[in-house]
């Protein structure tokens, strides 16, 4: 009840940042981290807010150590610090992922993305994409849940940044339902090797 609460007054101090009134059910949490176990090596978490899919992350054997929670409220920060003392906790900008070392130079398995995309404008997006898979494997994922109709990505965006994306299933546990999608490069190489810059021509949504 107080984990609601302290959500609930995030959200009304900021409802376009923290975009639910409620925290992440736990049908959510376990099916956005279906695909991933203790062999996905170092998982990337955004915006984990009150850390639901970070238990479920625990809870499907990913250690601690190979967890980086970025979380921009200072506090849901101040809380996940305190409750997963051995994960990297970094208060900060998504957008400013590609610029931090998270896990000693050893790139990502997957990332649990628990951001309002539809919220943020499309170049903001692209730097939060754009810098989760330079931090990633090639054939690493990035799982989004979202509670549209589609994928929060739009498909000019996703062939803008060479990405494609797949449901892999909804809940009507959760408050509102949400659905979730797999989002991966089309053609698995490292992304050090695609050129961006912030100046290119973004499509128009």
């Amino acid at each position: 009840m107080a984990e609601a609460l302290g959500f609930f007054q995030a959200w009304l101090k900021n409802p376009l940042r923290v975009a639910a009134i409620a925290p992440s059910s736990r049908s959510l949490a376990n099916l956005i981290t279906s695909e991933i176990s203790h062999n996905t090596g170092p998982v990337i978490e955004l915006g984990p807010g009150t850390g639901a899919f970070t238990r479920a992350l625990i809870a499907r054997g990913v250690r601690q150590e190979d967890l980086a929670l970025i979380e921009f409220g200072s506090e849901f920060a101040a809380a996940l610090h305190f409750h997963y003392p051995r994960a990297r906790t970094l208060w900060m900008d998504a957008a400013r992922l590609r610029a931090v070392d998270l896990f000693d130079g050893r790139a990502a398995g997957a990332v649990v993305s628990g951001l309002p995309l539809l919220s943020m404008p499309p170049r903001k997006v692209i730097a939060i994409l754009t810098g989760a898979f330079r931090k990633m494997e090639p054939d690493g994922a990035l799982y989004q849940f979202t509670y549209g109709p589609r994928c929060p990505v739009s498909l000019r965006l996703l062939d803008h940044l060479g990405l494609e994306a797949e449901r892999i299933g909804g809940t009507l546990a959760n408050l509102p339902p949400a659905a979730v999608y797999r989002i991966r490069r089309r053609h698995p190489i490292p992304f050090h090797f695609v050129r961006f810059s912030s100046r290119q021509h973004l499509p128009v949504e």
